[in-house]
């Protein structure tokens, strides 16, 4: 049946009236209010602390609460969505925010992640539309004496075990004594008391040296010394009668003997305190006015195995006997050539002034130059090659530890190798060789057992090695050990079942030899007569052979 023309014109009206109803809906402007809502949150995702709280009812508040609840979250990201607006009449409105604050994923599949829903207000003020100020709209849990913080949690720090099994460091508490300029008025008296305070326990810092450190950094806090627990419960009555002086109590880890020191020790706290970064768990807490804590998102990090270290305590205490015994730079290093440990590494107060120069300082060895041209002569390869297959110019990777072994010129090309070379140019190919007491311990360790051995320092994990050279030709090895020997005698080493090789260079002289199941390295600067290094190698062999405390 055919429809009438005015039922068909009724029709088409009411769809043209559905039409701009619909199309009034979908782009009806947003309000004022939502508007501002959608520009709060912006600037919170953007951390523009001047920019948010300027919309809100109560800026000075709101931008001290949002400075403390960013700083209280830590590494927290945020990222915000308005969920809602509703306007409740021309003069306010309500909506919500969904909020996902994300901590990082140290791990696979470690999701750090906490999603919290928070509301507000918007009201039409004086001064137009703002955000009715309350901490809760940015962070729940917030109000009188109520905090919201991100925080770290570790299960019990695991300890670090010598060579033995014994425990050798762990986790103490440690107070940081601190002198600062700002909180005194007679700032060389504070130093003065403060080096008469702590003499007991650091007599090299003085009222002089804490005024250098002032001076070089104008105003800024300076860290006196660090102290054990037990010494602070002695010296804390006097340090805070010290006008200036700040204490803070901070958890190290530190070795249980004071009189172990070593390059190795900051390595295993490397070492420890990644670990540690690794498993470390997280939470995000509230605490109210009394002081209850409530967890609100995250977990307790799981626990870490103690760390078993190639150290032999009595070994380290032998070298650092050593090593005390002049009065400039002096290193040494001690290691096992049947397994790689590093089982001693010393330096003096004055190499300690230089960094780790036992594992990183270069320095010339003409006659170590001379033994690897004469082994590259002998079979024929390149120098380089040949200071390989003695661990010298091989990078080992150690857990914690910057290490250097030597520097080696550039190869030959293939053709040269099958030439062979003379003894006199494998010198030249030398070019500007200098070694590092580590690099010179494992030239020993390598004759000791053939090839150079990967070295640790922490049980389990080797060295990552690059560009590692063949073992020792048997034929090449027997002849320099007989060399060695000789060596040995003529440096005036007193042990007789010794073998080694002594050396200068221009900034000092060194020694390398073998005892046993034992390589070793000393190096001093600056030596004290051409036997320097032989008086120190055979006081260290005498401390390795005194019974331990």
């Amino acid at each position: 049946m055919a429809l009438r023309p005015r039922f068909v014109v009724a029709l088409l009206a009411v769809f043209i009236s559905l039409a701009t109803i619909a199309s009034f809906v979908v782009h009806k402007p947003r309000s004022e209010a939502a508007v501002l809502v959608d520009r709060f949150v912006a600037a919170l995702d953007q951390r523009d602390v001047a920019a948010a709280a300027a919309l809100t009812s109560y800026p000075n508040a709101a931008a001290h609460t949002l400075e403390e609840m960013f700083d209280a979250m830590g590494p927290g990201v945020a990222t915000r969505r308005v969920s809602q607006y509703i306007g409740l009449d021309d003069s306010s409105g309500f909506f919500t925010v969904d909020t996902s604050w994300s901590f990082g994923a140290p791990r696979p599949g470690d999701d750090r992640t906490w999603h919290v829903s928070t509301q507000g207000t918007a009201k039409k003020l004086g001064v137009g539309w703002r955000i009715a100020w309350d901490p809760t709209v940015v962070m729940p849990h917030t109000g009188a004496g109520e905090t919201v913080r991100y925080t770290r949690t570790d299960a019990p720090a695991p300890r670090v075990l010598d060579a033995s099994g014994a425990v050798m460091m762990s986790a103490q508490n440690v107070a940081s004594v601190r002198l600062d300029p700002a909180a005194t008025s007679d700032l060389a008296g504070s130093a003065a008391r403060l080096a008469d305070v702590i003499d007991v326990v650091a007599p090299l810092i003085t009222a002089e040296s804490l005024l250098a450190d002032a001076a070089a950094a104008p105003g800024a806090v300076i860290t006196a010394v660090n102290l054990r627990a037990d010494d602070y419960a002695v010296l804390e009555d006097d340090l805070r009668a010290i006008p200036g002086v700040v204490l803070y109590a901070e958890p190290k880890l530190i070795a249980n003997d004071r009189r172990l020191n070593s390059p190795v020790l900051d390595a295993l706290r490397s070492v420890w305190q990644a670990d540690r970064d690794a498993t470390a768990g997280w939470a995000v807490q509230a605490t109210d006015a009394d002081g209850e804590t409530t967890q609100l998102a995250g977990y307790q990090g799981p626990g870490t195995p103690d760390l078993t270290s190639s150290v032999d305590p009595a070994l380290q205490l032998a070298a650092l006997n050593a090593v005390v015994s002049v009065g400039t730079p002096a290193s040494i290093v001690v290691t096992r050539p049947s397994s790689g440990a590093v089982v001693a590494a010393a330096q003096n107060s004055y190499a300690n002034d230089q960094g780790t120069p036992a594992f990183t300082a270069l320095h010339p060895a003409d006659a170590v130059r001379d033994v690897v041209a004469a082994s590259a002569d002998r079979q024929g390869i390149d120098f380089a090659d040949a200071a390989r297959q003695f661990g010298l110019g091989v990078s080992y990777d150690l857990a914690g530890l910057e290490t250097v072994t030597a520097t080696l010129p550039d190869g030959r090309t293939a053709v040269d190798q099958i030439r062979g070379a003379s003894l006199s140019s494998s010198r030249e190919q030398a070019g500007d060789f200098a070694v590092t007491p580590f690099g010179l311990a494992q030239m020993a360790a390598t004759v000791a057992r053939g090839s150079a051995p990967v070295p640790f320092v922490v049980d389990g994990r080797p060295a990552t090695v690059s560009s590692a050279g063949s073992p020792v030709p048997g034929d090449v090895l027997s002849g320099l050990r007989r060399t060695l020997a000789d060596d040995a005698r003529k440096a005036g080493i007193a042990d007789p079942a010794v073998i080694g090789l002594s050396g200068d260079g221009d900034d000092g002289r060194w020694f390398l030899g073998t005892r046993g199941d034992l390589a070793f390295a000393v190096h001093i600067e600056d030596a004290d007569g051409t036997d320097a290094a032989a008086r120190m190698t055979n006081r260290l062999l005498r401390e390795m052979a005194a019974p331990s405390e």
